[in-house]
Parts: structure tokens; C-alpha cells; sequence
């Protein structure tokens, strides 16, 4: 036997040695137990995704760009993340990006050696022309997944600011990163298979950093999807929805300002709130640089 794997999301859990000898429902109840210990870990790192969140915005304000980079199940959760913020707060796909190792076939299967190569982690980037504004943040359950290494020693190198989420402490990655977001999650139910409690960590900090990020920007109003974009009558409805709660308007009013506003719900807001058409609706946003509040006078 070799000396024990310095990393924790490696070892074994002694409650789970006997995981193949117990029933459907002692497995569940111990995956639930297991699982509870996630959103406490997530709790004592808080502090280091605020300063992640806070640096991501100075860094978007001044026009740079949310690039994840992951390989196997952290990059699918980058990749899902990414998806999901440009229709969810109405932002260009240009914005955010989510790097794969492998790209598009490792998003739905495995792509082997994908993630043993630091050199496709640097290249990547390159191919995206990363800049000294944009962030790269390196997410990896064990914090020693050279594509994702390769990639982040590539953004230091550029000048970018560096963040890595890892479900290991005092890993590699770590000593890449400018902002270290690690959550000691420990040892997995299933030894070693980091899309468990590992995967939900980075899936908590992910939502965390991406919506606290797009809420600072600007993209909400109080706790509603304000810029969310209405690809579907599910959406349109949703967004009709919003209108009437945030301004107190009846549907028809709602309705029609949003046609009216082009579909815009910001500006929709404007014309419901203050009276005003869409083309003054339009000035005023215009003239608060976009900042819904102030073209309120809230």
C-alpha cells in the first residue's frame, strides 16, 4: 500500500464501509445526513466568495469577462452555470464562458485524458484571448486536475485575476489562485466519486458567485428577473408576472407596457412606475446609465 492520499475527497468514509451490504433506505438516509454537512462547509468559506463576487463585478464593470474553467463533473457544473446566467439576467453569452476539458463531448460523456493535459488548459484560454480584466475562476474537487492548472498558471501569467473552488484544502490550485474558495466537504459516500457532496459544494458556490455577481451588476430589481429574456410563453407570462408585482399594476397595464417597451421589461418598469412612454422610459434609463434605481429615483 502506498501512503495515504493527502486528499480528502480520496479517503474513505468509515460510515459508508459497508454501503454494498445496506438497504435502499439506509443508504438515502445516510447520503441525506452526508448531504447536510455540505451547506455547513459552504457556510465557513462565505467570506471568500463575497470577496470573489466583489472582485468578479469591479472586474465585468470594467469590461471583462466570467470565464470558468473545469474537467469532468466541475466542468459540466461551469458549463450549466454559464448557460443559464445569459437568459436568467438578460447578459451577453460573451460575458460569461465555460471552458471543458474536452469540450462539447466531455459536457455528456467522458473524454479520456481530457483533463491530464495542463498544456489544452492554457491553450483554451489563449484561443478565448484572455485579457488582464477578465476573471478565470479554476474549479476542481481535488485541486490537482492539471487541465485546470495549466489554465489558471496561463492566467496568472496574463495578468487575469485567478479564483479556484475546490472541495480540498492546501491543493495546488490553491497556490494559483488570488481568492482560494475551499470547502473542506470531506471524505465521499461513494469513495472518491466527487460528483456527491463534493459536485454540490461547487454547484452552492457556483449559484453563489454567479447570481450575487449579476445582482450587483445590476440585472435585478429587489429580488425579480428584471432583464430575464422571454424565449418562451412560460417566460412571457413570467414576465407579466413581474411587472404586476413590481409595480402594482393589473395585467392588461402590464401587457401592454411591455409591448409597448419592446419586450423590455426595465423599460416596462420605468412607464408603469413613474407614467411615463417608452421613449421617455427609454431617456431616463439612458441618463441613469442603466441603473434601474436611479431612473426610478428610488
Amino acid at each position: 500500500m502506498g501512503k495515504k492520499d493527502a486528499r480528502r475527497t480520496e479517503q474513505r468514509l468509515a460510515a459508508s464501509k459497508k454501503l454494498d451490504r445496506m438497504t435502499a433506505i439506509e443508504i438515502v438516509r445516510l447520503m441525506n445526513r452526508e448531504d447536510r454537512r455540505v451547506a455547513e462547509a459552504v457556510g465557513r468559506v462565505l467570506p471568500a466568495v463575497a470577496r470573489a463576487v466583489d472582485a468578479i463585478v469591479a472586474a465585468m464593470r470594467a469590461g471583462g469577462r466570467l470565464i470558468y474553467v473545469g474537467a469532468g463533473s466541475s466542468g459540466r457544473m461551469a458549463v450549466l452555470d454559464a448557460a443559464e446566467c445569459p437568459p436568467t439576467f438578460g447578459i451577453s453569452r460573451r460575458q460569461m464562458v465555460a471552458l471543458i476539458a474536452g469540450g462539447r463531448r466531455a459536457v455528456t460523456g467522458a473524454v479520456e485524458g481530457a483533463e491530464d493535459s495542463a498544456a489544452n488548459g492554457a491553450r483554451d484560454l489563449r484561443r478565448l484571448k484572455l485579457g488582464r480584466a477578465d476573471v478565470v475562476v479554476g474549479i476542481a474537487a481535488s485541486g490537482t486536475t492539471p487541465y485546470v492548472l495549466g489554465a489558471m498558471k496561463f492566467a496568472r501569467a496574463r495578468g487575469s485575476l485567478t479564483v479556484a473552488v475546490m472541495a480540498n484544502r492546501d491543493m495546488p490550485l490553491a497556490r494559483l489562485a488570488k481568492i482560494a474558495i475551499a470547502v473542506g466537504v470531506g471524505a465521499e459516500v461513494l469513495t472518491g466519486s466527487t460528483r456527491l457532496k463534493a459536485g454540490t459544494s461547487q454547484k452552492m458556490v457556483l449559484n453563489m458567485l454567479s447570481t450575487a455577481v449579476m445582482v450587483r451588476l445590476g440585472h435585478v430589481y429587489e429580488n425579480l428577473m428584471i432583464d430575464a429574456v422571454m424565449t418562451n410563453k412560460k417566460l412571457q407570462g413570467r414576465a407579466v408576472r413581474i411587472l404586476m408585482e413590481a409595480s402594482g399594476a393589473g395585467v392588461s397595464a402590464a401587457e401592454d407596457a411591455l409591448r409597448a417597451a419592446g419586450h423590455s421589461m426595465r423599460v416596462a418598469l420605468v412607464m408603469l412606475k413613474l407614467g411615463v412612454g417608452a421613449t421617455e422610459a427609454r431617456r431616463k434609463l439612458a441618463s441613469a446609465r442603466g441603473n434601474l434605481r436611479l431612473a426610478l429615483g428610488e
